[in-house]
């Protein structure tokens, strides 16, 4: 596309202002003329080709232009006849130029606001500029419009019209019709009429529609009175408030060009999610908040960046009170439709806008989406981000996966609520439902090498923290290795048990035998793990099951203080009661002696606490230890059943996620 400018005129109703340059070389605001502005919103909409014609002072104009330095290609045509004829003639002589394109249309003295340039080239019609909401003027343009058509443009139009200015959208075949009916206008010696007068000739074969702008920024200057109303409806923007938000971490040309529509609308305020925000949302943030804030600021055309707490927009909005709030389009359906409503209904309540721009849809974007995410699921990226979790959010939750499929569901499920997001922060890989995917007795009877094939398998396909339960951790020598593959590997955390001999199941407690490690000799094995591991990254969790064993509380404390001074990351505190007063006691007594290290719970039984709970006690990680597990067995055997009631799978079909959905939910790369 190609952008026409109309610059060969006198601008004699200008008086003294346009004694010693073009009319168009006349500032609107301090340091911007009318042609600057005009130019710099076609460079930053994407126009690179502009034609002006020139007539009075052309070589000032010209040199004007070679001054802004823009990334524009100008080329200028000259009409010598300025004086004598009408732009009907400058718009002729420029033809081999402007044919075989689409154009967009304005005149040198007209001044507009920046998103009414982006509909005017978001149009996908041959468009023109028209306000609804604006007194038909005497003097100036108006459009005669029927059936949602422009049927005559001119001054002297009265019935059936609307205010209109000469800014348009001409598609390829359109403007060739009104290109060539100029041309044999000019042929006949009529160039001294408006080139509008051409178009109302074919204006049955040129199909040109109304764009209406309402009450925005549109309007010519032909006057020093309309010098004086214009500036300052170019201060008024300025003076706009603008926000956006933004959860990235990472800048494309896509962010850059939203930036710059946004700058263009008034005074541009950022909006950074925070750290717990971003991480709750779609994925860790690769780059803190702090950074990410000074990444904002460094954006030119960015007057302020503040902090967004939630994915809601509500306090900020509240607090700041934009005039404008920018986002794309891409929020209208899908998750984010329930925010962009809320945004809606806050600017209702003091008269803000929103102005969605086109959502940048780019292989190049998807390919950089994709390489985030591979640097997500490295080992060496993933093993740390279950330490700066706990960091930024001071409570974090897993729940248990023990194939790819669930760890998929881990990974892509979320739920919006109360403008805020919620999904799983961690994995836990638990031997109980590893072992029962496998059809294996929960006794330690599948390998550490079967283990870790399932991590692989997770992994493979995953971006999450996991946390790993190492059962009783097996010898010391052995848990040696297992930790330093599973910190190889990108494990976040291994959670060992206090208790020895054949395995069984903590839930049973003192229903069948257990035995209890000796303090001694666990804290030996947490210090050789310690030991054994490469980077502070990876954590080793110490399990205590002194409450299932019925062994009281002083027991419980006392270990865990012996388990920390070995070097244990994370207590984990277990019990098999639906009461949960026992895990409560247990953490305020240990919060009192060690306020830092994390706390670790599985609410199997005790299934009534909320995580705010948790959280307002001290508690750091939650598990969901087996729900995905629980919850498959019982949809899988009413399925198997139906199907043996009824001889056909059709009544079963009711129960099972259409297989449309599942592929949709495993990644093709």
């Amino acid at each position: 596309m190609k952008a026409l400018i109309l610059n060969s005129g006198l601008g004699r109703r200008m008086g003294v202002l346009t004694c010693e340059q073009p009319k168009c070389l006349t500032e609107v605001a301090p340091g911007e003329t009318i042609l600057s502005r005009q130019l710099l919103m076609l460079a930053d909409a994407g126009i690179r080709e502009v034609v002006i014609t020139t007539g009075y002072r052309a070589t000032d104009l010209e040199e004007y232009c070679r001054f802004l330095d823009l990334p524009l290609q100008v080329h200028f045509v000259h009409n010598p006849d300025y004086e004598s004829t009408n732009y009907i003639w400058s718009i002729c002589l420029a033809r081999d130029i402007l044919a075989d394109d689409d154009v967009v249309l304005m005149h040198g003295d007209l001044v507009f606001e920046a998103d009414v340039l982006d509909a005017v080239l978001a149009s996908g019609d041959t468009c023109m500029a028209v306000s609804s909401t604006l007194p038909l003027p005497q003097k100036d343009f108006k459009a005669v419009v029927r059936d949602g058509r422009i049927q005559s443009i001119g001054i002297q139009f009265f019935d059936d019209a609307v205010a209109a200015q000469p800014l348009y959208r001409l598609n390829r075949a359109d403007w060739k019709v009104w290109l060539d009916e100029i041309v044999r206008f000019c042929a006949r010696d009529e160039k001294r009429c408006y080139a509008e007068n051409a178009f109302n000739a074919v204006s049955d074969r040129c199909r040109m529609v109304p764009l209406d702008v309402a009450d925005r920024l549109c309007a010519e200057i032909d006057t020093p009175e309309d010098l004086e109303t214009v500036s300052a409806w170019v201060r008024e923007l300025a003076s706009r408030k603008v926000y956006m938000c933004f959860s990235t971490d990472y800048l494309h040309s896509g962010h850059i060009a939203i930036i710059r529509k946004a700058g263009r609308l008034g005074r541009l305020t950022i909006g950074v999610l925070s750290d717990e925000a971003v991480a709750s949302y779609r994925r860790f943030p690769m780059m803190p908040f702090r950074e990410r804030k000074e990444l904002m600021g460094s954006i030119s055309g960015v007057a302020d960046v503040v902090e967004q707490k939630t994915l809601s927009y509500a306090d900020n909005l509240r607090r700041l009170k934009p005039d404008i709030v920018v986002h794309g389009d891409d929020w209208r359906d899908g998750f984010q439709k329930p925010i962009r409503e809320e945004v809606v209904r806050v600017l209702a309540e003091y008269g803000g806008k929103l102005v969605e721009f086109p959502y940048s849809r780019d292989a190049r974007y998807e390919e950089m989406d994709k390489r985030r995410r591979a640097e997500l699921s490295m080992p060496d990226f993933r093993r740390g981000r279950l330490r700066k979790l706990l960091g930024m959010k001071g409570l974090v939750t897993a729940i248990e996966a023990h194939s790819g499929i669930t760890g998929l569901i881990a990974e892509n499920t979320t739920v919006l609520q109360d403008g805020k997001t919620f999904q799983f922060d961690a994995m836990w890989l638990s031997s109980l439902c590893d072992s029962t995917a496998k059809g294996k007795p929960d006794t330690e009877l599948v390998d550490m090498t079967s283990r870790f094939r399932t991590v692989d398998d997770i992994m493979e396909v995953t971006t999450k923290p996991i946390i790993f339960d190492g059962d009783t951790g097996g010898q010391a020598e052995h848990f040696i290795y297992t930790v330093r593959s599973l910190e190889r590997m990108g494990v976040s955390m291994v959670i060992i048990e206090d208790k020895t001999g054949h395995k069984v199941n903590s839930l049973f407690g003192t229903e069948v035998p257990q035995q209890q490690e000796s303090v001694e000799a666990f804290c030996a094995k947490i210090a050789a793990g310690v030991r054994a591991r490469k980077t502070s990254d990876f954590m080793i969790c110490a399990r205590i099951e002194s409450l299932i064993l019925e062994k009281g509380q002083e027991d419980a404390l006392s270990r865990a203080r012996a388990y920390v001074a070995a070097g244990a990351d994370a207590i984990m505190i277990h019990s098999r009661k639906k009461d949960p007063s026992e895990i409560f006691a247990f953490v305020r007594a240990f919060r009192r002696e060690d306020p830092a290290t994390p706390l670790v719970v599985v609410p199997t039984a005790f299934s009534s606490v909320t995580e705010d709970e948790f959280k307002a006690m001290g508690v750091n990680v939650v598990i969901y230890a087996n729900q995905l597990t629980r919850s498959g067995f019982p949809a899988m055997q009413n399925a198997a059943r139906s199907i043996l009631e009824h001889h056909r799978a059709q009544e079963c079909d009711s129960l099972c996620l259409p297989i449309k959905e599942i592929i949709n939910l495993i990644p093709e790369d």
